[in-house]
Parts: C-alpha cells; structure tokens; sequence
C-alpha cells in the first residue's frame, strides 16, 4: 500500500496544467480532496455532472479560475 499525504487545510493547489481528469483523461479542472484522504481530478463536464455525489465525499476543492463548479454553492452550504 502506498501512504497518502494529506495537504493541511486551506493548501489544496488547483489542478495543474498537465494533470487529466480521474474519468475520461481530459484537461483537470476541479481538485477534490476526500474526506477519507486522497484526490481527485475532473474535467469540467464529469465535475458538474457528478457534482451531487461529489460534494458528499470531498472536504475540500478548488477549481481552475476559469472554471465554475456547480458544486461550489452545495460545498459552501454544507459548511454552516
């Protein structure tokens, strides 16, 4: 098994320009880190088409500026 290192809050980088989506290996737009440790990387379509799953695993995102995740609003709300 290989340990994963889990980034202290508020560190999360965005993706970077030569990572691939975790689904179909497009251009990452969205950087999810989960609550159980480790990342994931989507592209901008798998990352609002998932998004209602996907803000139940993650604690934490960021996104490429020039993308908008239909997520955000629900990760934001889930935090009050």
């Amino acid at each position: 098994m290989t340990p994963t290192l889990t980034p202290p809050a508020g560190s999360l980088a965005g993706p970077a320009a030569d990572e691939r989506c975790d689904r179909c290996n497009a251009a990452g737009k969205l950087r999810l880190s989960l609550a159980g440790g480790g990342e994931l990387v989507f592209c901008g379509h798998h990352a609002n088409r998932y998004a209602e799953d996907l803000v139940k695993i993650a604690v934490q995102y960021t996104a490429d500026p020039d993308f908008t995740w239909r997520g955000a609003v629900k990760m934001s709300n889930s935090t009050n």
